[in-house]
Formats: C-alpha cells, structure tokens, sequence
C-alpha cells in the first residue's frame, strides 16, 4: 500500500504523459500491482499464525488488460503458498487478456494483427504458440457444439452446405470442405446442430458427418435441403431414409444459367425459371416447370439440361406445409453460416491444420443458435413438419 499512499499523497508521484496528463493506464497498473501484493503479504501472514516463518519471495511477471504487473509472491519455510484465487498457477496471462485476444482471433482478425493488439496490452513480444495456447479456451465453445446432445428436440427440417477452404496437411496445402448443419426444431427455432472438416464432399465424406448428427440424437427428419454436393443425396437416404431431399433452387437457377453461351441467354433462363417457382400452388407448379424446361432447350439445349436433370428434387419442397415453402425451397438459412468461412478463409488465406478453421468456426457459429423454447417437446406430428415456418 506503501506505493498508493505515496502516489495519493502527492501528485508529483503521478505517472504523466510527456504533455503533463495523468497517465490513467499506468496509473492502475501501479494501483493494482500494490494492491495484489499487499493482500498477497496479508494471507502469507495469516498462514504463518501456527508458527510457520516467512522465506523470502518468488518474483513472477503478469501480463494484464492494463500492463504487466510484477508479482512478488510469498515463500513459506514449511509447505507452500499459492495465491489460487488471485491468478492461475503456471499462467503468464490474465483471463481478460486471453478472453481479448481469443475474441479477436475468432472475428477474423489476422493473426499478426492480433498478436500487435495484445503487444499495445503490455503482453510483449508475442510468438506462434503462445497465441495457439491463449486461443485454447475456443475449444471449449467447439466439444460443445460437436458433442451436446440433440435428442432433446426433433428436428424435421435440416439445412447443409459445404465451404471449400484451404489447409495444411501433411506439409501441402489441400482444399477442404467446412461442412455445417442446421435444424429447425419442432418448437420452429434454428439450431446449428454441428460442424466439420472433410475431406471432399464425396458419399463417405457426408455419410459420416451426417451419422455423427443422428449419434447425438438427430431425428424425424423428413426434408434436407442443400446443393447438389457429390455423394449427399445417397448420404442422406441412407442416414436419414424416407427424408426428401430439396435441392436449392437458387443454385439450380445458377447451374442452369452457367451454361448460357451469352448475357441475354442467361437472362432468359433466369427469368422463366423465377417465374416456374414463384409458383406456390403445388397443383399448378409442376406443369409450367416441364413448359419452362421446353421453352429453354429452344434456344439453350444445354442449360436446359439442370432443371431436367433435377426437377423431381428441385420441387421436393410442395409436399411440406404451404407456410414453410419459402424457406425449404433454398438454403439461404446457411447464407451466414457459409458467409462467416469464406470472409475468414479470405484473411487466413491457409489455415494451420484442420483443426484450426473448425476452433475458428465453431467459436462464431455457436452463437447463431435462435432464442427460444428449442428444448420444448414436439407440438405437431413430424409428417406435419414445424408447429411455425422456419425463420
């Protein structure tokens, strides 16, 4: 306490700029490093009640959200004195250091720029692993999004999407496929319901993701909707067998128009197929799709060929309850979820390994879940689907 009194008892004492201002951040570095000693001497005192003597400190560096502060922490003659409720042992650097830079990682902020931030913190000179060790408390957030239990809610309608991005394996950089889900509950609120990194999207790829979902309790599912992934729909029918597979229509409409030779010709394919699924009447929407098809292959044979292909799975979505059209028909419930890999992958350029971008991941996404009931019981059958549409 000597230290505070000196400084409260004249302002010369102050830590000041060159400008003559108070200095406020080292102003309680000072504070809380006398502070924390002292009450560090004060329980050494206490425990050395019984008989047991002093021995002299042990000086210890903390690196704080306002500098690094010198602790001088007791030693005893018999046993041992530890101040456990004060700071972490074997730990250099306070939680709310750890919790800064940890946010910082998982926004997306470079690296180098993260370590330059913690520097202006007081931290020093920051190398490779001692971030990797500050941003292990993001794998917390992870175990739990990868291995809570599911069971608790069914989950009629499901939505999943794979982003490409790249890793270093094996010392090559490999592209890799950030696959995620999302569910709509029976209450009507969207869960992310897990994440993974495969190795390309093929059938065993998606068939073990998908079986890690019905491991943790994933059920009565009746529709997936997603793009047309290598090996997902035979994934699907034999993880999830009797679900509908929607194919997204959006993509289907880029697949399609991909194929037109010209600007014009691709304005055209859009536009007749906006106008086949802006349809919502199901008795009604299947025709005008096998006219639109036609009316297509006359000027565009190739383009026509997507919509063909894919009619049955693209229209999948008239079977479910009118009010859930809108959102069954795309997979725009994964826009963010899939917009969030590709604005890091941008900054990250090639991550580490594959653990890193599902730490990074997961530390985001696992704040996307909606508030609300999503552990309330089913209030409709499955075969009616969500008691609300999807958000």
């Amino acid at each position: 306490m000597d230290k505070i009194h000196e400084i409260a008892g004249g302002g010369a004492l102050m830590p000041r700029f060159d400008d003559g201002m108070v200095n406020m951040t080292e102003l309680i570095r000072v504070m809380a490093e006398s502070l924390v000693n002292e009450i560090m001497d004060a329980q050494a005192d206490e425990a050395c009640e019984s008989g047991n003597q002093r021995n002299g400190y042990r000086e210890r560096r903390l690196v704080t959200s306002v500098g690094t502060i010198n602790l001088r922490i007791p030693k005893l003659r018999a046993g041992s004195y530890f101040p456990e409720d004060l700071i972490e042992r074997y730990s250099r650097v306070d939680r709310a250091v750890i919790a800064a830079v940890s946010e910082m990682v998982a926004d997306g902020v470079p690296a180098r720029k993260a370590r330059r931030a913690a520097q202006s913190m007081g931290t020093g000179r920051m190398g490779a692993g001692q971030m990797s060790r500050m941003c292990s408390s993001l794998d917390d957030a992870v175990a739990d999004l990868q291995e809570r239990d599911l069971s608790d809610v069914s989950y009629p309608y499901i939505w999943l999407d794979a982003t490409y991005i790249k890793c270093r394996d094996a010392g090559r950089v490999q592209s890799t496929a950030l696959v995620t889900a999302i569910g709509a509950g029976s209450g009507g609120y969207r869960r992310l319901l897990g994440l993974d990194a495969i190795d390309t999207e093929s059938h065993g790829g998606w068939r073990a993701f998908l079986l890690s979902l019905r491991a943790r309790g994933v059920d009565g599912v009746i529709c997936v909707t997603g793009d047309a992934h290598g090996g997902l729909r035979r994934a699907i029918q034999e993880v999830f067998p009797g679900a509908a597979w929607q194919r997204c229509v959006v993509h289907l409409m880029r697949d399609a128009a991909g194929n037109a030779p010209t600007r014009q010709k691709v304005g055209a394919v859009l536009g007749v197929l906006k106008a086949v699924f802006a349809e919502r009447d199901p008795g009604l929407a299947r025709e005008p799709c096998q006219l639109a098809i036609e009316q297509i292959e006359g000027f565009c044979p190739k383009a026509a060929e997507v919509p063909g292909e894919a009619e049955a799975d693209a229209l999948a979505y008239l079977d479910f309850p009118y009010e859930h059209h809108v959102r069954l028909r795309t997979d725009n419930v994964q826009e963010r979820a899939s917009r969030e890999p590709r604005r890091r992958s941008r900054v990250v350029q090639v991550f580490p390994g594959r653990k890193s971008p599902i730490g990074m991941m997961g530390a985001v996404l696992s704040e996307m879940d909606e508030a609300g009931p999503a552990a309330a019981g089913p209030t409709t059958t499955p075969s009616a689907g969500p008691s609300r549409a999807p958000r």
